[in-house]
């Protein structure tokens, strides 16, 4: 994927979790490395189930709860947007 569209696809992503979860902040302001979780973005369990029932419906995949990968998945903006990428069905 080239860097434009690599870009592209993270704003995209990032716009999904500001609306998802109602933040504060603008999905330009998401360091796409920076972590979701903890120090980072600051997101907490609640907030990964909400946003895995807005992936779902918007990509068309479904996020499981009991993935051991989920902590991977979930690291970062890059990350998250990557696994859309490699999943999504729309």
């Amino acid at each position: 994927m080239s860097i434009d569209i690599q870009a592209t696809r993270e704003r995209e992503v990032a716009q999904l979790i500001v609306e998802a979860l109602h933040l504060e902040q603008t999905a330009e302001s998401i360091d796409p490395d920076a972590p979701l979780f903890g120090e980072g973005l600051g997101l907490d369990s609640i907030d990964a189930l909400e946003l895995a029932l807005a992936i779902s419906q918007a990509y068309g995949f479904e996020l499981k709860s009991d993935d051991g990968r989920n902590r991977q998945i979930f690291a970062s903006l890059r990350s998250l947007t990557a696994h859309i990428e490699a999943n999504r069905t729309r």
